[in-house]
């Protein structure tokens, strides 16, 4: 079967995962309406393109925090790879560095920490936090992945608890026997989600600070005021997030939220986005209403059930022509000439 478009693995990975690792990854929040919207509010966006302009050569590289990939489509952080290929975050971590893009590991990695850095030594890896009631894991989490080399921390600021996903409750989630959450193994008990601790404030962001030199990312923004709090608190980026949908069901599309963040931060630091990205039209959307970067989470799972390392790295191999393409057809021949002139919002 010719994999065209980001949808072909998708099918793929419905039909050939386990019923409980498919309803895992897919699971939204109550009715999954966020999770729905993520994908639906992208198609409510058009294009003004311009023509007659010299896309003969394009360059759709692009920098975050400073280091250079080669497009602007990262891996956002999930959970549990092992349950999509039996490398799990190997895998993950091999694909981003041939494709010259940032991967963020996530706490909920199913391989270690050392593990992921010596699968793809020189690779842009970034690492995803939960602060859990146990600070002094949390720490040495943190401490463990600067001194592996990781070159990001990406806070998840919008997980005190974890939202209602029906399927995994009908369906009793846990992890196989022979998988672990090897980051927490010696410090806590798997998938013991209320272990995370809802106490965590803006506060805890110097806390962090005090830990590490890596630049901090929060992850989980969606509204002027918190992105306004964010860069009053000294954080280099931030990721603008529903968690999918896995989280508040009913609040808005990430995309939609996008705009209001750009606006609040006004250039002060570096903004992203994640949730819903399917094409390559759809970065080129993100990039125009001011995303410096978007990071995929289910498309990349669908390309590891798919081939692993090889079937990731043809998801992103297709965004990135789609994006190439896109970029041609609305008259833009590198990243630096996107901006919110080639897009409008229209009513479906």
């Amino acid at each position: 079967m010719a994999m065209v478009c980001l949808s072909d693995f998708e099918a793929y990975a419905k039909k050939y995962l386990p019923k409980i690792a498919w309803d895992y990854f897919a699971a939204g929040a109550d009715d999954c309406t966020t999770r729905d919207e993520n994908i639906l509010a992208y198609k409510r966006i058009r294009f003004r393109p311009r023509v007659l302009r010299d896309v003969s050569v394009r360059d759709i590289r692009t920098k975050i925090l400073g280091t250079e990939i080669s497009f602007p489509v990262g891996i956002a952080p999930t959970g549990f790879h092992q349950l999509a290929w039996p490398d799990g975050e190997k895998s993950t971590a091999r694909a981003a560095r041939a494709m010259n893009t940032c991967y963020i590991a996530s706490t909920y990695s199913t391989c270690t920490l050392e593990e992921i850095s010596a699968a793809a030594p020189g690779g842009l890896r970034w690492f995803q936090l939960y602060i859990h009631r146990n600070r002094a894991a949390s720490q040495q989490l943190v401490q463990r992945a600067e001194a592996l080399g990781f070159q990001g921390l990406v806070l998840t600021a919008d997980l005190p608890y974890a939202g209602k996903r029906r399927d995994d409750i009908r369906n009793g989630f846990r992890l196989p026997p022979h998988m672990k959450v090897k980051n927490l193994e010696r410090a806590f008990e798997v998938c013991k989600m209320s272990l995370l601790d809802p106490s965590v404030t803006w506060n805890d962001i110097y806390w962090l600070r005090s830990l590490t030199r890596l630049p901090i990312i929060i992850k989980g923004i969606l509204t002027r005021e918190d992105a306004e709090l964010a860069v009053r608190h000294g954080v280099q980026g931030i990721i603008v997030s529903n968690h999918g949908g896995r989280q508040l069901d009913e609040g808005p599309a990430t995309i939609d939220a996008l705009v209001e963040v750009v606006e609040a931060v006004r250039g002060r630091v570096e903004v992203y986005v994640d949730g819903g990205i399917r094409k390559g039209s759809d970065v080129l959307k993100a990039l125009a209403l001011g995303a410096k970067c978007v990071f995929i989470g289910r498309p990349a799972l669908w390309g590891l059930a798919y081939k692993g390392e090889e079937g990731l790295q043809e998801v992103l191999r297709i965004l990135q022509d789609e994006f190439r393409l896109s970029m041609a057809l609305a008259g833009c021949a590198s990243v630096s000439e996107i901006g919110q002139h080639l897009v409008q919002f229209s009513k479906l």
